[in-house]
């Protein structure tokens, strides 16, 4: 028999209620409740996943934007790499000083004031409110704290401590100390935005990688503790080819020569024939590159922006000049390699040369030696520097002249279309692709150019010019001192280079004319040795050099730039036994000066009688 169940009052309300509409009634199926419970459990599974994610691989970063949100961010600068000469000598220091930096995240949470409190910060900084917006703009994605002055003053610290500006701290920081200032400044350059010297061509590896900590703040804003993100790597050491001690000797001594003859600029160059390796770059005048390295000074820096002198110009790499009589080493090397002369074969200077003038017959046209040598060879025109010698070369002889001929040498000469030729081969019209920027390259004249640039023809009087160095021939001085050394290492042309561990890296190889070198060197060894070279004032050096010296008139011969070439130990000291791995070639520029002779050569002795005694004559 059954047993009797109560029923709810609610069951039988709604099961009547259920009759009425018709409805019936059936128990959830197994396979819904198990669908139900699977879809519930894969989406956990899917949140489950999503925050171990986010605290496995993103943990830290979102726990840093998040403390920084409520506490303050503080970079920790990371030291840039010490540069150093190639005997170690470090040529820079980081000292200690204060920097300014913005929180961009905190500053932009009040953006009513955002451009009113960078104004403000741009005139305690003495920088524009467009530097500070570009320092805010290149700054990383990631990047909340940006240095936007360093440096500062005392007086600069109160005045922003002052303003209170809500994300702008101050922090400890250091400053790039330049030991000697201007004796290094067209070489070391400075930090920042500008591609100036090495600390901006080598910037990733001298920069090094800052570091983040976080100061845990109170309701007050009052530090409570502090945590170290990530630890700040110092960036790696620098190693130049540059002699600290010749540079400083070098610039002292040209510096001197300079002031003293009322100059305006210089440059003292000296290379390693052997390698490329730059020993020494001097451009005049310089500036004081510690001045761009500190926050503020506008007025200093425009007015060295505006000097007329140029200071912030490097003229060794960037300044193009006639380069004179400097030139006709390779105008001799252009004739004996062409056979155009021999190197017995001479030419007679009285002086000058004449050049029939077919419209006028009583006045010729007459080119002028700077004196009369008498019967030359290319050994001692080279050492006398005759003019008329490499007139003849250059441009050839009227048949009038021929008189003054003697030996095997060819009366047309190389003429304009051979000398372009050979310039070109010794890459005078390219940049050597020293590791400096603005690097120039010369210009070499084209009797097209000319005649599209003023209207007149190419004539035999132009040829006569760039053959000794004058005329529309431009070099920059490091092309032409790149030159001279491949004559002092028989024939390679090295690219200069600046850093120690860069390998040699050979522009131009012709060690086969090896005959020919070999006169163009007695002719600069004889300009030396002879009582009648242009350079026998090194002549009383402890080691015997060779040289070539050259002057320049410019500015319709109203001013003279005065040049010296050269190198030591020669060949035969090499051949001796002398250090031929310490081998130096020097160049030496005087601008607005005399002759060559007079003012460049000396300050040439005593840079080349200073590397004997401290370099050749000693075992470092």
């Amino acid at each position: 028999m059954p047993q009797n169940r109560d029923l709810d009052f609610e069951e039988s309300v709604f099961d009547s209620y259920a009759q009425d509409l018709d409805h019936v009634e059936f128990p959830l199926s197994r396979k819904a409740f198990i669908l139900i419970v699977g879809l519930a459990g894969f989406l956990l599974a899917i949140a489950l996943f999503r925050v171990a994610a986010l605290n496995l691989f993103n943990g830290v970063f979102y726990k840093a934007r998040a403390e920084a949100n409520v506490n303050r961010e503080v970079m920790i600068p990371a030291y840039r790499g010490i540069i150093v000469d190639r005997y170690g000598e470090s040529l820079v220091e980081n000292q200690p000083s204060f920097s300014v930096f913005v929180n961009l995240a905190e500053i932009l949470r009040n953006t009513e004031n955002f451009n009113g409190a960078l104004i403000k910060l741009a005139e305690v900084l003495e920088v524009s409110v467009d530097d500070i917006f570009f320092r805010i703009n290149e700054a990383s994605v990631n990047q909340n704290l940006i240095a936007v002055g360093r440096n500062i003053s005392p007086d600069q610290i109160i005045a922003l401590e002052s303003l209170k500006i809500k994300g702008v701290t101050i922090e400890d920081d250091y400053v790039r100390f330049y030991k000697t200032g201007p004796v290094f400044s067209h070489i070391l350059g400075y930090p920042g935005e500008v591609d100036v010297g090495l600390e901006s061509i080598y910037d990733d590896r001298l920069r090094g990688q800052n570091g983040i900590s976080i100061i845990f703040e109170n309701v007050k804003g009052e530090g409570i503790d502090k945590k170290i993100l990530s630890e700040a790597v110092s960036g790696k050491e620098l190693q130049l080819t540059i002699d600290a001690g010749l540079q400083e000797f070098f610039y002292n001594r040209l510096n001197s020569a300079i002031h003293s003859l009322g100059s305006k600029g210089g440059v003292g160059l000296a290379l390693n024939p052997q390698n490329g390796e730059v020993l020494s770059l001097v451009s005049l005048p310089s500036y004081d590159n510690n001045l761009f390295a500190r926050s503020g000074n506008s007025q200093q820096k425009i007015k060295l922006l505006n000097d007329a002198s140029q200071p912030l110009f490097n003229r060794a790499v960037s300044g193009v000049y006639n380069p004179g009589s400097t030139i006709k080493p390779l105008v001799a090397l252009a004739a004996l390699r062409e056979g155009l002369i021999t190197p017995d074969a001479e030419v007679f200077s009285r002086g000058y040369i004449e050049i029939p003038n077919p419209y006028f017959p009583d006045q010729p046209s007459r080119f002028v030696d700077w004196k009369p040598h008498g019967w030359v060879d290319v050994h001692s025109a080279l050492a006398r520097s005759s003019n008329v010698y490499f007139y003849t070369l250059g441009g050839g002889l009227p048949v009038s002249e021929s008189l003054l001929l003697r030996g095997s040498i060819g009366i047309k000469g190389l003429r304009i279309e051979k000398l372009r030729a050979y310039w070109q081969k010794f890459l005078l019209d390219q940049k050597t692709g020293i590791d400096l920027s603005a690097e120039n390259s010369g210009f070499l004249p084209d009797p097209e150019e000319k005649e599209k640039r003023t209207g007149q023809i190419w004539r035999i009087g132009d040829t006569y010019n760039v053959s000794i160095g004058q005329g529309d021939l431009l070099v920059t001085p490091l092309e032409l001192l790149n030159f001279i050394s491949s004559i002092a290492n028989g024939g390679k042309i090295y690219q200069p280079h600046l850093i120690s561990e860069t390998q040699p890296k050979v522009l131009l190889d012709y060690s086969e004319w090896a005959n020919e070198i070999k006169e163009v060197r007695l002719g600069m060894e004889d300009a030396v040795s002879k009582w009648y070279g242009t350079a026998s004032l090194l002549s009383s050096l402890p080691i015997v050099a060779a040289a070539k010296t050259g002057t320049a008139q410019i500015q319709n011969n109203t001013k003279t730039n005065a040049f010296f070439v050269g190198y030591l130990p020669t060949e035969a000291l090499a051949n001796a036994g002398a250090p031929l791995d310490k081998q130096i070639a020097i160049l030496v520029l005087v601008e607005n000066a005399r002759e060559g002779g007079l003012n460049a050569v000396p300050v040439a002795k005593d840079v080349l009688e200073w590397y004997y005694y401290n370099r050749l004559a000693t075992s470092d």
